[in-house]
C-alpha cells in the first residue's frame, strides 16, 4: 500500500498528484529518476529513488526550486510576508506582477513567483511572446501559504539536481540504471485547446515527435526505460507505436466553466529497456 501522498507546494495546471499511484506502478526500479518536464514535482515527491535529475524549461520554476533547496528558511520567511489580505487585492497583484516582470534579482523573482502562483488564476503559468508573466488575478478569498509542503520539498530536494535545459539535453545525460519519466506539454485535443506559452518557446508536434523518437532510442539503443504521459489521441498513439499503453481518465480543472471540466482520456506510454541495448538496428513497431 502506498504511503500518504505528498502535495506539491505550487498550484499547477496538469499536475500529476491524482495520478501518482498509476505512474508509480509503471516506473521500474532504478538508481535515478530523470524528469525532463518536472513541473510542480508531484511524481518526484511521491517516489523513492536514491537520486533525481529534475529539469524544466521554465527558468523561474527552477530558480525557485534551487533557492528552496539551499535556503528554505529564508525563502519561506520572505514569501510568507506576501500572503496577507493587504497583498490579496487586484491592484497589488498587478503591481507585484509588474515588479516580477521587471526585476533581475533572482531571489526576489523566486519569492514573487510563488506569490503569483498562489494568487493568480487557477494555477496557470503563462508568459507572453516577449517573456512577460501574464496570468490574471485569481480572486481567491484567502490563498493558502504552503509552508509545510515547502519544507517537505526542500528536504527531499537534497537528493535532487535541478536544471533548466532543453529536454533533448536531459536525455543525453541519462545512463543505464536510470529511468526517465516525461510529462510534456500535452498534444492539444483541439486547435483551440492548444496551450504552448508555458515558458515562451512553443512545444508543437515537431517537439512531440522528437520526444517520442528520443524515448524509443533510449529504450532500444541504450537500455533506459522511458514513461510518457499525454492525451489519448490518434496522433499520440501513432507517435508511441511499440510502447506499452495504459489508459487513464483524468478530470481537468482549467476550463472557466465548471460544467466543461469533464474527464479527459490520457495515456501512459512505457518504452521498456531493450534486452540488448547495444543493438541499434531499427525495429518494426505495431500499433498497440
Amino acid at each position: 500500500m502506498m504511503q500518504k501522498k505528498n502535495r506539491a507546494f505550487l498550484k499547477w495546471a496538469g499536475g500529476k498528484y491524482s495520478l501518482v499511484e498509476h505512474i508509480n506502478a509503471q516506473l521500474p526500479q532504478a538508481n535515478k529518476l530523470i524528469e525532463p518536464f518536472v513541473g510542480a514535482g508531484s511524481v518526484f515527491l511521491n517516489t523513492q529513488f536514491k537520486r533525481y535529475l529534475l529539469n524544466d524549461i521554465n527558468a523561474d520554476l527552477i530558480n525557485l526550486y534551487n533557492f528552496l533547496k539551499e535556503q528554505p528558511e529564508a525563502v519561506i520567511h520572505d514569501a510568507r510576508r506576501f500572503f496577507t489580505s493587504h497583498h490579496n487585492t487586484e491592484a497589488m497583484y498587478y503591481d507585484l506582477r509588474e515588479e516580477f516582470n521587471q526585476t533581475n534579482d533572482e531571489y526576489y523573482r523566486a519569492v514573487l513567483f510563488l506569490y503569483l502562483n498562489r494568487h493568480g488564476y487557477n494555477g496557470l503559468c503563462r508568459y507572453s511572446l516577449s517573456g512577460r508573466f501574464n496570468v490574471p488575478f485569481g480572486r481567491y478569498k484567502k490563498p493558502y501559504f504552503p509552508a509545510e509542503e515547502m519544507y517537505n520539498f526542500s528536504e527531499k530536494s537534497q537528493r535532487a539536481t535541478f536544471t533548466c535545459l532543453p529536454f533533448e539535453k536531459i536525455f543525453s545525460r541519462a545512463r543505464k540504471g536510470n529511468v526517465i519519466y516525461c510529462d510534456p506539454p500535452y498534444a492539444p485535443i483541439s486547435k483551440t485547446a492548444a496551450f504552448t506559452s508555458y515558458a515562451s518557446p512553443t512545444f508543437g508536434m515537431d517537439a512531440q515527435s522528437k520526444l517520442a523518437t528520443l524515448a524509443r532510442r533510449a529504450s532500444n539503443n541504450r537500455g533506459i526505460p522511458v514513461l510518457i504521459s499525454n492525451h489519448d489521441l490518434p496522433i499520440t498513439r501513432q507517435l508511441y507505436q511499440g510502447a506499452s499503453i495504459s489508459m487513464l481518465s483524468v478530470k481537468r480543472s482549467i476550463s472557466q466553466n465548471g460544467a466543461l471540466r469533464k474527464p479527459a482520456a490520457e495515456i501512459l506510454a512505457f518504452f521498456p529497456p531493450s534486452a540488448d541495448p547495444c543493438a541499434v538496428s531499427p525495429k518494426k513497431y505495431s500499433t498497440p
